[in-house]
């Protein structure tokens, strides 16, 4: 064995990290590089997704509008955390506090759509002049 700087513990020596670890802050190396196609190919994937969710702004398809750009947003959340966050080489740990992150937005969206059905019938047109009207009775 050799003599090991005062400032090293043996787990720290045992472990591999000596002194150099904690002159760069605990980390001796660089984490994960990305490819340059995999940021390419991301890149322009991102744009044509962006480029559809422009495009289905201008076809109506009803309600159906809202989900369609839902489902576009999500996959290009998805890749956003796959590629450009590195969570695709990422420890399997975080790629599950992600996606239970994902699933209670998705919940929580899910449940306020549900409610706001309940008050359809309540919901006055945007008529300023009957909305004024609503609001001075429900003063009175």
């Amino acid at each position: 064995m050799g003599h090991r700087p005062a400032s090293q513990t043996a787990g720290q020596e045992a472990a591999g990290h000596g002194a150099e670890a904690h002159a760069h802050g605990g980390h001796g190396a660089v984490g994960h590089v990305a490819p340059l196609r995999a940021l390419i190919g991301t890149g322009a994937a991102l744009l044509v997704l962006t480029w559809l969710t422009v495009a289905v702004t201008r076809v109506d398809l009803g309600e159906l509008n809202i989900f369609v750009a839902l489902g576009v947003a999500t996959v290009k959340a998805g890749l956003v955390m796959l590629f450009f966050m590195h969570l695709r080489w990422d420890r399997p740990f975080n790629a599950i506090v992600c996606i239970g992150s994902i699933a209670f937005v998705a919940l929580m969206i899910a449940f306020t759509i549900l409610d706001t059905a309940e008050y359809q019938d309540t919901i006055n047109p945007g008529d300023a002049k009957a909305v004024r009207e609503t609001i001075e009775s429900l003063g009175n």
